[in-house]
């Protein structure tokens, strides 16, 4: 397989020009794919993004995405109507693989018509085909450029390559996003939306740098007025500073949590050289709706990226992709990336 260098972008649409200093974004690969105004997409987080969080994305000019992770089929499909109703715009579902009730909610996500879906934590190639069959455009989420390669082999429209640094459940290379886009964007020739670490328009311009063609924002939009997480978890997202998560329990499920008395029990439980066993029956059932959806901010998991330590407020969702994109537009126009020789050309 052909590797894409830096130095061969030719097939790629959205470049930083340096004599026009402008963004053609109506080529943007990702724009196009999902037509939206702007290549930014609100991550499908479970107890967080409902209908009410992707209708306001997706009224934003971004692409919101219902979580259907911690949602029952007939749950999923509920907000799925209600977001059909809220926005004429498109949306989509991020589908966890690795749950019981996937069939039912393909088959709601069929039904109903959905436009995008977005799969992880699962083989891409069990679903790919029988989504794209009924027109749906199909993206899959990746830790590692291995992992894109059959993601783009499985037929996805689109890979999400996931850094280190996100919230939640994570890969277990622990590929820092720095390092994870070049990587990924130099094995697969599709789409590619970094995620991981990406809250503004400065960073959303780095992983543009690095290769990618849109972003996947999750935590910030836990922070959003719209989220369906509880006000405790979202002050407590608000609240953190750095160093206050921390990636755990790969024997299972890596997660990056805050740290809170539910982590210290796992240390402890580390401490004493627990097993899987033992480790299971610490996480039980329903950790993380009791943390992120019911507010209970000690015996809870509270799932959450490193890039919580930029985020101070809680805002409505509109205001989030408006204020990414101001300053994306801003950091483009900054003089370090051009020659100054150039500016009277320009």
């Amino acid at each position: 397989m052909k590797k894409h260098t830096f130095e061969d972008r030719s097939h790629f649409t959205t470049t930083i020009n340096r004599k026009t200093r402008n963004m053609e974004w109506n080529k943007n690969r990702i724009n196009q794919l999902f037509n939206t105004e702007f290549p930014v997409i609100q991550a499908g987080m479970i107890w967080a993004s409902g209908w009410k969080l992707a209708s306001a994305v997706s009224n934003a000019g971004g692409l919101g995405l219902i979580g259907a992770g911690s949602m029952y089929p007939d749950t999923l499909l509920h907000h799925i109507r209600q977001c059909k109703a809220a926005t004429n715009k498109p949306f989509g579902v991020n589908l966890p693989l690795l749950y019981p009730d996937i069939e039912q909610h393909v088959e709601h996500i069929v039904r109903e018509k959905v436009p995008v879906v977005f799969t992880s934590a699962g083989n891409p190639k069990t679903w790919t085909s029988v989504l794209k069959a009924e027109g749906i455009k199909v993206v899959h989420v990746v830790s590692s450029a291995k992992f894109a390669i059959k993601s783009q082999d499985a037929g996805v429209d689109a890979v999400v390559a996931e850094g280190f640094e996100a919230g939640g459940h994570n890969g277990r290379e622990e590929t820092t996003t720095m390092c994870l886009i070049p990587n990924v964007r130099q094995a697969i020739h599709l789409p590619l939306i970094a995620a991981g670490g990406i809250a503004t328009g400065r960073q959303m311009m780095a992983a543009l740098i690095l290769g990618a063609e849109g972003v996947q924002v999750g935590s910030r939009f836990v922070c959003s007025e719209e989220a369906s997480s509880h006000v405790h978890f979202k002050n407590a997202v608000k609240d953190a500073r750095e160093g206050d998560t921390q990636l755990t329990l790969k024997e299972l499920t890596p997660v990056r949590l805050i740290k809170n008395r539910f982590y210290q029990e796992v240390q402890d439980a580390y401490q004493r050289c627990a097993g899987k066993e033992e480790l299971n029956e610490l996480l039980g059932r329903a950790r993380a709706k009791k943390g992120m959806f019911e507010g209970e901010l000690d015996e809870g998991e509270l799932e959450i990226g490193q890039v919580s330590a930029l985020i101070n407020d809680i805002l409505p969702a509109a205001e989030i992709v408006k204020n990414m994109w101001t300053e994306f537009e801003e950091a483009t126009r900054q003089p370090f990336l051009w020659d100054t020789k150039d500016t009277a050309s320009i």
